[in-house]
């Protein structure tokens, strides 16, 4: 049994995907969910995943930043991606009120008709969410009963935070963030409480490099990679109070249960 990786920015020219993907496998990460923020790059993401169909799987999606390019034709243009067999999430979709890059209003719009697109389909959500919380909940509160669960990809907040996720049923992505002393520290709480069967383990490469991790910019150039998704596993395993062979295990039984890489494997063959 191996890790996965369930948010990698492989679309990113920061990562050179062929030595991070070989750098990934030698540290037994061998299933690698591969992040799609736009239509461009869900589209570019579903093509190198066809490439690695054992290893490499895709989410597609319109991140809150770019709400504001989408339309009923995005609708249309991603419900035709998510006939790939490698696709197995609609996101990374969700609010973030933070930068505004997008109106709230735009944001809003696309992120509904994302859910809605999920719900029709079948697909889980792969959500992202910065200074929108309450926007969030009442959204994904009112499509619950329609979704097939969904992932609070990156989750950085506290603990009646996470519960409130919990309560409708998603699994909370766990990051190198639990790693920053500082910043990290509500995360470094949570954790505590949140039980073993909703937890999902992501490195969000080329972001989110773990302030703890040596430098080796030699290698990474400074970037996160998929290949350290062991490190963050061995500080959540201690914040958990429990051994990594055991988190292993239950991160590969989450994600199988949520994404069902077996069936896209089925599919493609």
């Amino acid at each position: 049994m191996s890790w996965c990786d369930i948010g990698v920015n492989f679309t990113d020219p920061r990562l050179s995907f062929e030595a991070v993907f070989e750098r990934a496998l030698a540290a037994d990460v061998s299933q690698i969910i591969i992040t799609g923020t736009n239509l461009d790059k869900s589209h570019k993401a579903t093509q190198l995943a066809r490439q690695y169909p054992s290893h490499l799987f895709t989410t597609i999606g319109v991140h809150p930043h770019d709400a504001s390019q989408f339309t009923q034709q995005t609708v249309n243009d991603l419900r035709a991606l998510a006939k790939s067999s490698q696709v197995v999430a609609m996101g990374e979709c969700g609010l973030d009120f933070n930068r505004n890059f997008s109106t709230p209003e735009q944001q809003l719009f696309a992120f509904e008709e994302q859910l809605k697109l999920a719900c029709e389909l079948g697909l889980p959500v792969f959500l992202h969410e910065r200074d929108a919380f309450e926007s969030q909940i009442d959204l994904l509160t009112y499509y619950r009963a329609q979704l097939k669960g969904g992932v609070v990809h990156c989750f950085t907040g506290n603990s009646e935070q996470m519960h409130r996720y919990l309560d409708l049923d998603l699994f909370i992505g766990i990051t190198g963030w639990v790693c920053d002393l500082k910043r990290g520290q509500d995360l470094r709480e949570a954790l505590k409480t949140l039980p073993l069967d909703r937890i999902l383990l992501e490195t969000d490469a080329p972001y989110l490099r773990p302030k703890s991790l040596a430098n080796n910019r030699k290698v990474d150039q400074g970037n996160n990679e998929p290949a350290y998704l062991p490190y963050i596993a061995a500080q959540v395993a201690e914040l958990m109070e429990i051994d990594t062979e055991t988190l292993k295990v239950a991160c590969q039984t989450n994600s199988q249960k949520l994404f069902k890489f077996s069936k896209q494997r089925a599919a493609h063959e």
